[in-house]
């Protein structure tokens, strides 16, 4: 199956990018007003966090949205044959925070978002970091997919770590100096163990991981950002919150993070994978106040 799809996907990614973004206002069409997917999943979450602003406007954030997703799988399909040249044409970053970093010695924890577009992230933090390059994810079932798109994201030096592995791999990296992306914005899998914030107006589970790891590995934590400036074309702005985080409250790093993605939000409110469950688990008082953060 392999060697079926990827060449397709070759011959796609070497179309011009006129023509491309064409076929992405195709397949949005098709996406949201034929398949029509996971559209109210979308429609509660921009309810939940924007109820401040109008339905109209909450549905132009949400057809923006759309495009953005869409215009992303066709950028990932793009991403087979882009050279380095081409992307650092199209995706822009003050990468110097982070590189300076490494000049002292100390290992990075990167904690970015699932803001369009990541896969881009992925690519140009790997090719232009001096420290070697951590990245998380979950394969996929598919095999021939998964083994497509971790030759797609790993094409510059990112060094990809199952995340089913990542206990038992990470060590392997860890004893020298490395830089480690987490999106920090995803739902924990088990809800005892994370940290509950108020985030958006609700009172929602945060993964405890990026937290835990900066204190037990003394990582600097740089917060990262990345939008579209225009169809394309990228933008990441890297952060240094912290050299120190052993001397930061606990909680705060969680804290400080949750306040830096809903000001991203709040400026780029369609710049964020909204068609994921981000607000399906409710706090209950009786079994998460230890873990409620304020």
């Amino acid at each position: 199956m392999y060697y079926i799809i990827y060449p397709l996907f070759y011959l796609i990614s070497l179309l011009p990018w006129r023509v491309a973004y064409i076929l992405s206002d195709l397949f949005y069409l098709l996406t949201y007003y034929g398949i029509k997917y996971r559209k109210n999943v979308v429609r509660n979450n921009l309810a939940i966090a924007f109820p401040e602003k109008s339905a109209a406007e909450r549905l132009m954030i949400e057809k923006d949205f759309f495009r953005q997703l869409i215009d992303t799988f066709v950028e990932m399909i793009k991403m087979i044959s882009i050279s380095k040249e081409e992307l650092d044409k199209r995706f822009e970053c003050n990468y110097e925070v982070v590189n300076d970093l490494y000049k002292t010695g100390q290992s990075v924890q990167v904690h970015g978002g699932h803001f369009f577009n990541w896969e881009y992230v992925n690519l140009a933090y790997g090719a232009n970091f001096n420290y070697p390059f951590l990245g998380v994810y979950a394969p996929l079932s598919n095999k021939a997919m998964d083994r497509i798109i971790y030759n797609m994201r790993s094409k510059f030096k990112t060094i990809l770590i199952p995340s089913y592995d990542f206990s038992t791999k990470f060590h392997h990296y860890a004893s020298g100096i490395y830089s480690l992306a987490l999106a920090a914005d995803q739902n924990p899998r088990r809800t005892q163990d994370a940290y509950w914030v108020d985030f958006m107006g609700k009172i929602t589970p945060f993964v405890p991981g990026p937290e835990k790891g900066a204190r037990l590995k003394n990582t600097a934590i740089v917060f990262a950002t990345y939008y579209r400036v225009k169809r394309g074309y990228y933008k990441s702005e890297l952060t240094l919150y912290t050299t120190t985080p052993q001397e930061i409250p606990f909680g705060q790093i969680t804290l400080d993070y949750k306040a830096f993605v809903e000001d991203q939000l709040h400026k780029r409110p369609a710049n964020f994978l909204w068609s994921h469950r981000r607000f399906k688990w409710e706090y209950d008082a009786e079994k998460h106040a230890d873990r409620l953060l304020q």
